[in-house]
């Protein structure tokens, strides 16, 4: 009959950021040491508050199964001498084995033959094997900064207080540094301060829910999202949404609640921008608009108890937002004293990243960088876009910046609003920063996005240049994002560009700074590029239609996008499989191709000319609809060979013994191959 395990961590406050992760590292080991103990399982939850972590495992047996295991020696010449004694290598194998040197047996392999040691080992009760698995398991939890306490030689993100552990109702005996586990939780800190017995999974959630603790994560969410949007409405407004900063203040509780309060209109001269950030950084407060998305001068904020005096609470929070705002007011104020434009010749003394230089060396690197883009593609706004790439890091000096790392861009845009600038350059200086994240908003502007793919590419191309490659998670320049960032903003605006040529000029500029041949920095570039691209494709497109056309070159994204789209489309044709394999075949014959006129004289079969003859015409009709990058007529049109090149196999024999014969019909099938080269390898396409 299988039986449940309850384990309950009970801590001191551990922060927020820690708990999710710590979730699923905990499911994680416990799968690995029920594996490595030979355990199945059903169920496995884990919830998590700040001040407890739960894990609930079901369909566990009572009994170990028994198990047969082989252990490997050494070779057969080395445990046994030439007259077939036992050497010591197999005397001490055997005997760290725990078996007898006479019952090892000889075990053939690929290398040859080796002893092995085969012992029976009898399975143990579960309940045993747990009181060994739990201790291992909480100390192996990976926290981001761990501590110990006292004068104990364990660690934890915080120190542990109880230990609940029963396996099928029963105490699972163990101790962690000072703690013995038992069967007794807690309540809520202030509101059910007391102890309760834990029997089973189900009753714990019960007496939790009694003693005013909501352990499920998940449960608490759904409780928050539906009260704030509650206490909006009853405010007068509607809550402006914050998935991100939902997802932080559920961990920050047990027993949540809304209450709102408000903030003086006064404080609407500073930017909205300033003001959520100033509420959800510093406080955790949600923000609550009116219908058309304008900031109200209330705030909502998660409690973890039903105050019995809530307006003392509303107060309290009032007075300590009040002082934050009162902050931002006054860099506001005072930094508006400064023109941006003076603020620029400050970054000079601003280091970038001590290889690279200074902030004010890759504003004029990446201000460059811009202006060439608006060459190519606009030379209209060429002005503006110089105009905001050199105002566009100068808020990074600011007072208000430097309290609110998050609006920068969007004081820059604000402060040259201000100051007169012309509003196109003050919205590229904002702009410049995006997309933030995966998914985020792209530039809406010419200007913005020449200024933010040139931001962008300078970083990347400098840190490569310097030796600072991501590697693994470790992305401490965020080169990925910035990556995609260039990928999504060029794709979102369809610009014709050559993704090598780019990548040239920012390592022209950048010459005098690399550490490394600027041919060997490309090359890892277009790698990094490469992949970052594919990776983001293929959660659009089949994978294989990606790395077909990837594969004969993804310099033009635009155009690599638009081959993708027709190559998924070709494959949806109901006689694709068929096309597949004929191409495919011509492929596999020709490899690198014969680079030759096809020769009508040489021709011995009349399909030979047939396909010759189609060949000609497809090849001129192909021609025509890439140039206009009809990708999915130009392989309609190669499609349409597929009858010719299957008669010419069925009368042909390729490899003739006349040499130029033979070279004759390689080059007219490297004709037919190359028909796909500027499109995609088709060899790749998977039928």
């Amino acid at each position: 009959m299988s039986k449940e395990l309850f384990l309950e961590i009970g801590t001191e406050e551990i922060p927020a950021g820690f708990l999710p992760k710590a979730m699923a590292d905990i499911e994680a080991l416990i799968r690995k040491e029920l594996e490595n103990a030979r355990l199945g399982c059903g169920e496995i939850k884990t919830l998590a508050t700040p001040r407890r972590m739960v894990l609930y495992v079901s369909g566990l047996p009572s009994l170990q199964p028994d198990a047969e295991i082989t252990a490997m020696g050494p070779a057969k010449n080395i445990a046994y001498g030439a007259d077939g004694k036992p050497s010591k290598a197999a005397e001490g194998f055997a005997r760290g084995q725990g078996v007898d040197v006479a019952s090892l047996q000889l075990v053939s392999t690929d290398k040859g033959e080796y002893v092995a040691a085969v012992r029976k080992e009898t399975g143990r009760p579960v309940h045993e094997l747990l009181s060994e698995i739990l201790p291992r398991l909480i100390g192996k939890i990976p926290f981001k900064k761990s501590m110990r306490w006292g004068d104990f030689d364990v660690r934890f993100a915080r120190p542990i207080h109880w230990i609940v552990a029963l396996f099928d109702g029963i105490v699972v005996p163990f101790s962690f540094g000072p703690i013995e586990s038992g069967t007794i939780s807690r309540g809520h800190r202030f509101m059910g301060n007391s102890t309760f017995p834990v029997t089973g999974f189900n009753q714990y959630l019960e007496e939790c829910e009694r003693h005013f603790v909501i352990p499920d994560p998940e449960k608490r969410k759904e409780i928050i999202r539906r009260e704030i949007h509650r206490v909006a409405k009853v405010a007068g407004g509607q809550l402006l949404p914050d998935e991100g900063l939902l997802d932080e203040v559920t961990y920050l509780c047990e027993y949540p609640s809304a209450v709102h309060g408000t903030f003086s209109p006064d404080f609407l001269k500073v930017p909205k921008e300033v003001l959520i950030t100033s509420m959800r950084s510093h406080q955790r407060y949600f923000s609550v608009v009116d219908d058309s998305g304008k900031l109200l001068t209330c705030f909502i904020t998660i409690t973890n108890a039903l105050s019995e005096a809530p307006t003392v609470v509303v107060k309290g929070n009032e007075r300590v937002l009040r002082a934050r705002l009162s902050d931002a007011r006054f860099f506001f104020e005072e930094d508006q004293k400064i023109r941006l434009e003076e603020r620029v010749e400050s970054l000079k003394s601003v280091v970038y990243q001590q290889k690279l230089g200074t902030s004010f060396e890759k504003m004029e690197r990446f201000r460059t960088l811009a202006e060439g883009l608006a060459d190519q593609l606009n030379p209209g706004v060429k002005a503006k876009v110089a105009r905001a790439a050199f105002l566009c890091k100068a808020d990074l000096v600011s007072g208000m910046v430097g309290e609110f790392p998050e609006v920068q861009g969007i004081m820059g845009r604000e402060y040259a609003l201000l100051q007169g600038e012309d509003g196109e350059v003050a919205n590229a200086i904002a702009e410049h920063y995006l997309p933030t994240q995966a998914g985020g908003d792209l530039p809406a502007s010419d200007i913005g996005a020449f200024v933010s793919i040139a931001d962008k590419l300078d970083t990347i191309c400098g840190c490569f240049g310097v030796g600072l490659i991501p590697t693994g998670s470790a992305d401490p320049y965020a080169l990925r994002r910035s990556a995609l960032g260039i990928i999504n903003i060029i794709l979102d605006r369809e610009y014709k560009l050559s993704l090598s040529d780019m990548t040239d000029s920012a390592l022209k500029l950048l010459a005098a700074k690399l550490t490394r041949p600027a041919a060997e920095v490309k090359s890892d570039l277009m790698e990094f590029f490469r992949g970052r691209f594919v990776n983001l494709l293929a959660d659009r497109y089949p994978t294989d239609a990606v790395d077909a056309a990837v594969a004969v070159g993804f310099d033009d994204l635009v155009d690599t996008v638009e081959r993708i789209g027709a190559l998924a489309a070709f494959k949806s044709r109901p006689d694709f499989a068929e096309l597949a394999v004929t191409f495919k075949r011509v492929g596999n014959i020709v490899k690198e191709g014969v680079d030759a006129k096809v020769d009508h004289n040489l021709f011995e079969d009349p399909a030979e000319k047939t396909l010759a003859t189609a060949v000609d015409y497809v090849t001129r009709s192909v021609a025509a609809a890439t140039g206009v990058r009809d990708y999915v007529a130009a392989l309609t049109e190669i499609a349409s060979l597929r009858g010719d090149v299957d008669q010419f196999f069925d009368k042909v024999m390729v490899m003739a013994e006349d040499e130029s014969i033979r070279n004759n019909r390689l080059a007219l099938l490297t004709a037919i191959s190359r028909l796909f080269g500027g499109i995609a390898d088709f060899g790749r396409i998977s039928a």
